[in-house]
């Protein structure tokens, strides 16, 4: 998320300079990059609240005087008739409508309406569509607008499996598919609810008259929507972290006044719905529990008084969390608040004692299990120890960073199923992954922790002459195993592809065996690989499509080959993701070698052209051409 520093500081008594405000923010937990004038935001999932200006504000409140100075629209509001139903309560608990007509539409913008485009370089699109993008940008709460003169029948919401080709207001075709929670009129899907509106019913340059809806979204309902349809939606990216259910109002009515300072307004009438109100969460005031926690010695007048300045109110010994703080439930989570605030380095710290002891036959075992899977092609993954599977012995987090991730995991596998469906979205055709990491379980008023090795694998043995026809099924992943540690059970099973995001149908493999199981056969094997002399630079995996090439190669000179191999293996161009020899075969008949190679073509910033691939592959042509003794089958 993109926060001009200037919109920050106009509102900030002290003035404080930009290196001053990124301290703050840094001491507050919120990871950003400063480029000239803009601060890139990363924030943990679980701070929602803090996606927009006034979000950060709230919280750098505490170290500097800041001056809310929105004006919103302060009377009586008309009973809004809207022909609506909501089928999807859970889904949607709240919800709310504003119908507005204005006279003309403005010809140029106020100073700060135009300011934020300028200042974050955004293009503009129609006024009541840059009304509701500042509005989000300054509250954290996304609304969305009808062009009203197209709302033609019965707005409907609801979550339903469909399969209908839906026309974005981007412009763009997606056909959704499996469970959607969408808005509809006749049939007709007109909103892709908490991401993307239709075409049919958007607003344009000429709209005068609109229909807002302002909406409360459960994030499990919008999680994962924007990428399985390949939108980018800031609406999609705040719902699912939580926005506050209590805003509407406040945000209607800024919405309102916004509207006011550029256009007259003709008509206007609002309606609420709400089926559901959020359980208000309140904390008894226990500071000699929060000095405990943090090891620090603060008085109760001192801890309110931190708690006040973010927004907490505190009546008759009672913590009253603030209804846009999904994050906060326990004391757990109000210490962290207290620690942001005094900053983690300003507390004292305390030394443990540590006893170094031997390392034992798990540590070295589960060493050996690793470099036997390296050495035969898989490839170790560390997952986030988090899960949102709930199961009868999972553990529950009192505040974990993700609320929708607030389970420990009680198995490997399902995460490993979830990066090979990754792997396959990105056109991976040959899978290989293993991950060894502790899962806890809560049986018999008991924590269990153990230490597990999950292995999974799909698709084309290898990428090599020698495997690519060969498909890993469970026979080959037995046989692998067998062959190196011969007494050792893996248990190889195939897994159901059921749920799974992708495409393919290749068989799935693998294995989930607690460490413990394994026998000290396993320190007899002789691994292969060794520990690189340098480590490569993490590159970004494109999600763009990527492409491959082949070209078969004769060699009468037998010489020659490894000119061959050493210039197309070592031949580097940016297009170029992988290569590999995927055929090869000797005519003892003719004395002639047949060779082949693969090329694989991926960019990170854009879809591969013909024109791309062909020219790199002409380049290679015409080199390989001129080695003596090779010729290209084939090539005119």
């Amino acid at each position: 998320m993109k926060i001009s520093y200037s919109h920050l500081v106009s509102q900030i008594k002290e003035n404080p300079s930009i290196e001053m405000i990124s301290e703050s923010l840094f001491q507050l937990g919120h990871e950003h990059e400063i480029d000239g004038d803009i601060l890139n935001m990363e924030l943990t999932p679980n701070r929602g609240d803090c996606l927009s200006l006034n979000g950060l504000l709230r919280d750098l409140s505490v170290f500097y005087t800041v001056n809310f100075k929105e004006k919103i629209y302060s009377e009586k509001l008309d009973k809004l008739q809207l022909d609506f139903e909501n089928l999807s309560q859970n889904t949607c608990p709240k919800i709310s409508f504003l119908k507005m007509e204005i006279d003309k539409i403005p010809k140029e913008y106020n100073q700060y309406l135009n300011d934020y485009f300028m200042k974050l370089n955004l293009n503009k699109n129609n006024f009541f569509t840059d009304v509701s993008n500042y509005l989000s940008y300054e509250t954290g709460q996304p609304t969305h607008c009808y062009d009203a003169s197209k709302i033609n029948g019965k707005l409907i919401l609801q979550e339903l499996e469909i399969n209908q080709e839906f026309h974005t207001l981007l412009d763009k075709k997606i056909t959704l598919s499996d469970k959607n929670s969408f808005f509809s009129i006749n049939d007709e899907v007109v909103n892709l609810a908490g991401v993307v509106g239709g075409k049919s019913t958007a607003c344009t340059s000429g709209t005068k008259t609109v229909l807002v809806e302002c909406a409360f979204f459960e994030p499990e309902a919008i999680i994962g929507k924007s990428l399985k349809y390949d939108i980018q939606s800031e609406a999609s990216h705040k719902f699912e972290r939580f926005v506050d259910p209590e805003s509407h109002d406040y945000v209607i009515r800024r919405f309102i006044n916004i509207v006011s300072e550029h256009a007259n307004i003709k008509d206007m009438s609002f309606i609420s719905y709400e089926y559901k109100k959020k359980q208000a969460i309140k904390i008894p005031v226990n500071v000699d529990k929060i000095n405990q926690i943090l090891g620090i010695d603060i008085t109760e007048d001192q801890y309110v008084n931190y708690l006040s300045k973010l927004g907490f109110i505190i009546n008759d010994d009672l913590i009253n969390v603030p209804s846009y703080r999904s994050d906060i439930s326990s004391q757990n989570d109000l210490s962290e608040e207290v620690a942001r605030i005094i900053g983690y380095d300003n507390i004292s710290k305390h030394k443990l004692p540590f006893v170094k002891g031997k390392t034992s036959n798990t540590d070295s075992i589960e060493n050996k299990l690793r470099f036997l899977l390296i050495d035969h092609g898989f490839y170790e993954v560390i997952n986030f120890p988090f899960s949102n599977e709930k199961y009868i012995d999972s553990i529950k987090i009192d505040n974990p960073l993700d609320s929708n991730k607030e389970h420990m995991r009680t198995n490997l596998i399902n995460s490993l199923l979830e990066n090979l469906a990754f792997n396959e979205r990105r056109q991976k055709d040959s899978i290989k992954l293993f991950e060894i990491s502790d899962v806890y379980n809560f049986k018999n008023n008991k924590i269990k922790k153990k230490r597990n090795l999950a292995i999974i694998a799909s698709g084309r043995v290898g990428h090599n002459h020698i495997d690519f026809q060969k498909k890993i099924n469970k026979k080959y992943l037995t046989n692998l195993f067998k062959d190196v540690l011969p007494s050792e059970d893996f248990a190889i099973k195939i897994f159901n592809r059921e749920g799974l995001n992708s495409k393919i149908k290749n068989e799935i493999v693998g294995c989930e065996i607690d460490i413990e199981n394994f026998s000290t056969e396993v320190l007899n094997y002789k691994e292969e690989t060794r520990p690189p002399n340098s480590f490569k630079k993490f590159s970004q995996i494109s999600d763009l499509p990527s492409s491959s090439r082949d070209l078969s190669f004769s060699i009468k000179d037998f010489s020659s080959r490894q000119n061959l191999e050493k210039y197309i293996l070592g031949y580097e161009n940016e297009l170029i993701k992988e290569k590999f020899i995927f055929d090869y075969f000797y005519n003892e008949n003719s004395a002639e070698i047949k060779i082949g190679f693969r090329f694989i073509f991926q960019s990170a910033n854009s879809t591969i052209t013909e024109t791309q691939v062909n020219n790199v592959m002409n380049d290679i042509i015409r080199h390989t051409e001129k080695i003596k003794g090779v010729t290209i089958p084939g090539l005119n």
